[in-house]
């Protein structure tokens, strides 16, 4: 099967040694994905506005293996505080109400920058269209 690597460009992709999305056939996992611009951290103070914009880094990812969100099947969020919980989960409504993908929400101890507060990962399946 043939494999496809997709990175946003981040610094630490080559440091670490991971890509944004990889792609090995059918099968689609988007790394956990947070609220970084570069060296800007987007939607600082805000769990919703994180969660959103990773959302969109997740759905542009997705876009270039030839995926969208409807392929969708299961996605991991990971906050610094689980209380605001509702934040996290209202972005994720706007994105998947209708999709409705097996999720997992959990709170961590901390990201890898004090200003994240939310990460996300997916995973997508690629089904014939016949």
């Amino acid at each position: 099967m043939n494999r496809q690597n997709i990175s946003s460009g981040a610094v630490w992709e080559d440091k670490v040694g991971y890509s944004r999305a990889v792609r090995v056939g059918n099968i689609i996992e988007v790394a956990g994905t947070t609220a970084t611009n570069g060296s800007q951290i987007t939607g600082k103070g805000s769990v919703y506005e994180q969660a959103k914009y990773s959302l969109q880094k997740i759905e542009h990812a997705l876009q270039q293996v030839g995926a969208t969100l409807q392929d969708v099947v299961r996605t991991r969020m990971f906050v610094t505080d689980i209380s605001r919980w509702e934040e996290a989960g209202k972005a994720h409504g706007e994105f998947f109400k209708s999709i409705k993908p097996a999720t997992t929400m959990v709170e961590v101890q901390a990201l890898i920058h004090p200003d994240l507060l939310v990460e996300i990962e997916a995973t997508a399946i690629l089904t014939d269209q016949v």
